[in-house]
């Protein structure tokens, strides 16, 4: 994962934690490396966050449709498939920075058995993309009750489509197609959480509520735009937003500064009766 990726993550769990408050319990999962260098590249965040390590061992309902590259790295937010199964959970992917709370947000945690997903601005459901509706979703924020058995509608799904996950758009097409399977789950929408980077049809502004800075976990992205490095820009149009995200979030000259000094890690959130959260802190490739 990228230097800024990092930076994005340590924002993301300050921003999960301002905005959902100390009654939740939150938690980050962290692959590749260990929780100590995770910790060590984060930096400075909440004491009440907890790091886990992401389990080895891929769940039986995925064993047969991943192979080593695990779909680009992305498939490591589905381990764990839950965190904490008796509870209202919000997994957020790392490169997602909230300030406020959506309002699909706000109705999911008083809703009885009900999702919650991202809205996106262009369809990315891979070899899913029959079973997800025609309306574009995006897995970067996703809300499932405490009745909801993830594992049984990951079965259901590739029963219908028994695809191998080879790409980030299969992972987050399976995620999406799961989570709707007992009807349509609320949405977030673009406007309040926007799918935020330089390169159409990407948002270029920031949401009222938040931002999925996508793309920015790369380390390079291999290829030209308007004749420049494409990395080159995606770096550029992070650090534009830089300032304005340390004021949303109240973040203080002597925190911005240790933000840009070190990288950074993962975040996660929960709802009220009964509150936990995970945050996924796997990188996710461009879009």
């Amino acid at each position: 994962m990228s230097e800024r990726g990092f930076e994005a993550l340590r924002l993301s769990i300050h921003g999960a934690c301002r905005v959902f408050g100390s009654q939740t319990r939150y938690v980050v999962y962290v692959n590749s490396i260990s929780v100590e260098e995770a910790r060590r590249r984060t930096g400075a965040v909440p004491a009440e966050v907890e790091w886990w390590p992401a389990p080895r061992q891929i769940p039986p309902v995925l064993r047969a449709h991943l192979d080593s590259h695990m779909a680009e790295g992305v498939a490591w937010k589905l381990l764990p498939l839950r965190a904490f199964p008796d509870r209202l959970e919000l997994a957020l992917d790392n490169d997602v920075i909230l300030w406020c709370e959506p309002e699909a947000v706000r109705v999911w945690r008083t809703k009885p058995n009900a999702c919650v997903l991202a809205a996106d601005v262009t369809a990315c459901h891979g070899a899913f993309g029959e079973l997800c509706g025609p309306e574009p979703r995006n897995s970067g924020i996703r809300g499932i009750p405490p009745s909801f058995d993830l594992e049984r509608a990951l079965a259901r799904v590739l029963e219908r489509r028994p695809a191998r996950l080879a790409s980030e758009l299969d992972e987050q097409g399976l995620q999406i197609a799961a989570v709707s399977l007992n009807g349509p789950p609320l949405v977030i929408p673009t406007s309040e959480v926007t799918i935020c980077s330089p390169f159409p049809p990407h948002q270029f502004h920031l949401g009222t509520c938040g931002a999925h800075f996508v793309g920015l976990n790369a380390r390079a992205l291999p290829w030209q735009y308007y004749n420049r490095p494409a990395t080159e820009v995606r770096i550029e149009h992070w650090m534009h937003h830089l300032p304005e995200l340390h004021r949303r979030l109240r973040i203080t000259p002597a925190q911005a500064d240790e933000t840009s000094r070190t990288p950074t890690a993962p975040a996660a959130r929960a709802p009220e009766p009964p509150q936990a959260s995970r945050t996924n802190s796997c990188p996710s490739a461009p879009r």
